[in-house]
C-alpha cells in the first residue's frame, strides 16, 4: 500500500429513490493529507462522508484504506473520528464525560479511558476543563471539545462535517485558524465537508468540488481558482462574469474573443481543448479587467453598481450590448451612471477562462 494511496474511494455511488446523491466519485488520499469537499447544497458531500464514515452504505463502489476494503464495515470497526455539524455534545455531562463517552461505548478499560480523555484534551489545549460543563464553554471551546472525543478514539481518519458553520463570523475565522493549527500538528488524514471557500481553501491542501453528486474538479485552491476545468469551477470558485463571446485564431497559444465592440486576446489552457473560431464563452474575473477612460477603442459601459471592499471595490458595469461583467478597481474610481471602458489587465495572472458555448 502506497501512502499516496492511504483513502481511496473508489466510483462511490448513492441513490435514494430516483434521485443521485453521489454519483461515481473517485479519489485518493495520501497519509495525512487534508482534504475539503466543497460544494453548494444538494451537491453530495455530506453523502459522501457519510459513506466513508459507514453511515450510509454505498450502492456502488468501495472505500479501502491502508490497501484493505472496509466499504462493508459498521462505523465502530472503521476507527474513523467524526466531528458533526452541531458537536453532539451531551449538556448534562461534563466535558471529560463527553470526550470518555465514546471510548466507555466501545469498552474501552476504565484505565485507558483515564489516560487517553486528559491527553485528547490537551491536543485541543483544553488541558484541566474535564470537570467543566459544556454549556459553560464558548462556541469555540465546544467544538474543541467535540474534536477531543473525536481524536480520543486515534482514528486513522478524522472526519469534518461543516465543523464551524455554528459559529458567529468572528469566532469562525479564529477557530478556523486554531483547527488549521491542530490538524497539521497532528498530522492526521482529514477529510472535511464545508461550502465555504474561505474555509476549504485555508483548511484544505486539495479541495474537491463537487455538483449535483459529480466530482468537478480536484486540486490545490490555487489550481481551482487559476485553471478551473468547467465553467461551474470557473463560477464557483471565487467570481467571475460570463460573457458569451466569438473566438477567433491569433497567435500560438492565444485567441482572440469578441467583448462588445473590443477583441480581447485570451491564452489557450494547457491540457484542455476550447474553440478557436466560432461561439465559446469567456468567464472573466474582476482581478482580470482594469477601468479605463472611453474613448481608446476598449468596450464601453454605464457603471450600474458599485460595492464598497476597502482599497479595492467590486463594480458592476453593463456594456452596450447588454452583457454585465464586476470589475475590481479603486472605489473612487467611478461611482454609479459613469461611463466607463474596461480593458483587460496586465498585471493579471490568468483570469479570463474560455469554454464552449454548449459547455
Amino acid at each position: 500500500m502506497s501512502d499516496d494511496r492511504y483513502l481511496v474511494l473508489d466510483g462511490l455511488e448513492r441513490r435514494f429513490g430516483d434521485v443521485t446523491a453521489v454519483d461515481g466519485v473517485s479519489l485518493a488520499l495520501r497519509r495525512g493529507e487534508v482534504l475539503a469537499l466543497l460544494g453548494p447544497s444538494g451537491s453530495g458531500k455530506t453523502t459522501l462522508l457519510r459513506m466513508l464514515a459507514g453511515f450510509e452504505q454505498p450502492d456502488r463502489g468501495r472505500v479501502v484504506l491502508e490497501g484493505e476494503d472496509i466499504t462493508r464495515r459498521p462505523p465502530e470497526q472503521r476507527r474513523f473520528g467524526m466531528v458533526f455539524q452541531h458537536y453532539a455534545l451531551f449538556p448534562h455531562l461534563s466535558v471529560g464525560d463527553n470526550v470518555a463517552f465514546g471510548l466507555e461505548s466501545l469498552r474501552f478499560p476504565r484505565a485507558e479511558v483515564a489516560r487517553r480523555v486528559p491527553e485528547a484534551l490537551a491536543l485541543v489545549d483544553l488541558a484541566g476543563y474535564e470537570r467543566r460543563r459544556v454549556g459553560e464553554l464558548s462556541g469555540g471551546q465546544q467544538q474543541r471539545v467535540a474534536l477531543a472525543r473525536a481524536l480520543a478514539y486515534e482514528p486513522r481518519v478524522l472526519l469534518l462535517d461543516e465543523p464551524l458553520s455554528n459559529l458567529d463570523p468572528a469566532l469562525r475565522e479564529r477557530t478556523r485558524r486554531e483547527l488549521q493549527d491542530l490538524i497539521h500538528r497532528i498530522g492526521i488524514t482529514t477529510v472535511l465537508v464545508t461550502h465555504e471557500q474561505d474555509e476549504a481553501f485555508d483548511l484544505g491542501e486539495r479541495v474537491a468540488l463537487l455538483r449535483a453528486g459529480r466530482l468537478e474538479q480536484v486540486g490545490d485552491p490555487a489550481a481551482l481558482y487559476a485553471a478551473p476545468a468547467t465553467p461551474f469551477v470557473a463560477s464557483f470558485i471565487g467570481r467571475a462574469s460570463r460573457v458569451p463571446t466569438t473566438v477567433v485564431p491569433a497567435a500560438p497559444g492565444v485567441v482572440r474573443a469578441r467583448v462588445g465592440a473590443a477583441w480581447w486576446d485570451v491564452p489557450l489552457p494547457a491540457g484542455r481543448s476550447v474553440p478557436t473560431h466560432g461561439p465559446a464563452v469567456l468567464y472573466v474575473r474582476p482581478e482580470a479587467v482594469r477601468l479605463v477612460v472611453p474613448g481608446g477603442g476598449d468596450v464601453e459601459g454605464t457603471v450600474e453598481g458599485r460595492r464598497f471592499a476597502g482599497a479595492l471595490s467590486t463594480f458592476l458595469v453593463r456594456l452596450d450590448d447588454g452583457t454585465t461583467i464586476e470589475v475590481q478597481a479603486p472605489f473612487i474610481l467611478a461611482v454609479p451612471g459613469d461611463r466607463v471602458a474596461l480593458r483587460p489587465s496586465r498585471r493579471a495572472h490568468g483570469g479570463l477562462y474560455l469554454f464552449a458555448a454548449d459547455e
